[in-house]
């Protein structure tokens, strides 16, 4: 049955603490850039668009130049293959409401951020598929296949995965797909990440894969630039497009016309932008093994498949809550605890945090981190 939407754990709770600790190591996007360093990129044209640009709306869909951009980073996209949203929550909203009712059944992946499950399940009968912690987060194709139901009408996946950066094998991605794709399912594939990850890892783009797959995309995580508030659904079902447009004229209507035209210059230069974000990734991931290797004797670590989040195991006493409330109350470290990501549908492991991978100042925050783990006072 239904259930009404509940609390955003996530969002209550980094809208208490975001921008009042002190060291953000929770953050969930790559290294955000300036308006200026965006301009920077732009050619000729875009520089004289920015300096032109009108104030005024832009088409529902989104303008046509950044569909035609967005369109060009797929293989099999075209610009009336795209939808553009103000963020990729409102896309995932419009998506849900558009496909998803009484009577119908979605499965999505566990963990997941919070709407990913809570959105379905407010209008219909949902089952969740754990990602597997005891085998680098792997997701049981069998039990996928056994969750299928003759009302089935949704699979929902987010890869790399937040919170654990999970990435499966390109062959047990195709069966997903494939499972979907033989059933005439949707298959939604949440890929906010992409482009985070070594190119040996990376997947396949959903909508490139049949007509009723479904990629999701946003300028927020992988490009490091939340503050445009632009995300989009590429789909090839473009009867599903438009029944989504018309739930958006009761939302944002439209994106804002500067955010979009920074989006076009931010995606042209996309592969200059994706590869300042993979270096600072693994520039972190350095100082993060070392600062694990210190401690082991409180934390458990991985280095995540792609990404730039992950979901280290905490070993202390006193749970990981509480580990985490005295870390930001006291010293302004904020994590995020498992509790956050406890789900309806299938187990989370309740001894984890999710920690940010994709910012600068990694060296100073985890230097702080050290001090406090020195002192007794850190631990619960």
């Amino acid at each position: 049955m239904p259930t009404p939407l509940g609390v955003f754990r996530l969002e209550e709770y980094l809208g208490h603490w975001e921008f009042r600790a002190r060291y953000h190591l929770t953050a969930s996007d790559a290294q955000s850039s300036t308006v200026r360093e965006l301009l920077a990129c732009a050619d000729d044209g875009d520089r004289d668009a920015w300096e032109r640009l009108s104030l005024q709306y832009v088409e529902v869909e989104g303008g046509r130049a950044l569909r035609e951009t967005i369109a060009s980073t797929y293989e099999r996209i075209e610009p009336d293959d795209v939808l553009c949203f103000a963020g990729a929550q409102e896309g995932l909203w419009c998506l849900m409401h558009a496909l998803l009712g009484a009577g119908d059944h979605a499965i999505v992946t566990v963990p997941n951020y919070q709407s990913m499950e809570a959105i379905p399940l407010s209008l219909c009968d949902v089952s969740g598929i754990a990602l597997r912690e005891d085998v680098r987060w792997t997701l049981d194709l069998d039990e996928l296949r056994t969750s299928i139901r003759p009302n089935t009408k949704l699979i929902a996946t987010n890869f790399p995965n937040n919170p654990t950066g999970a990435v499966p094998a390109r062959a047990d991605f195709r069966e997903m797909v494939e499972m979907a794709a033989g059933r005439g399912i949707h298959f939604l594939s949440d890929e906010v990440y992409r482009g985070l990850e070594d190119d040996a890892r990376r997947l396949p783009q959903a909508a490139d894969t049949y007509e009723r797959a479904i990629s999701l995309g946003v300028m927020s995580k992988a490009y490091g630039l939340p503050g445009l508030r632009v995300g989009w659904v590429a789909c090839r079902d473009r009867e599903l497009l438009a029944r989504m447009a018309r739930l958006k004229h009761y939302l944002s209507i439209c994106n804002a016309a500067p955010s979009e035209l920074l989006a076009r210059i931010a995606l042209k230069a996309r592969e200059r932008l994706l590869a300042r974000n993979r270096g600072i990734v693994a520039g972190n991931l350095v100082l993060l093994d070392a600062f694990f290797a210190r401690h082991g004797e409180l934390f458990a670590w991985r280095a995540p498949d792609g990404g730039c989040v992950a979901f280290p195991r905490y070993l202390g006493a006193g749970g990981v809550d509480a580990f985490c409330t005295r870390l930001v109350e006291e010293h302004g470290i904020l994590l995020l605890p498992a509790s956050i990501y406890r789900s309806e549908l299938a187990p989370v492991p309740a001894d984890r945090f999710r920690i940010g991978l994709g910012r600068y100042g990694m060296a100073e925050a985890l230097d702080a981190f050290d001090r406090a783990l020195e002192t007794a006072q850190a631990l619960p």
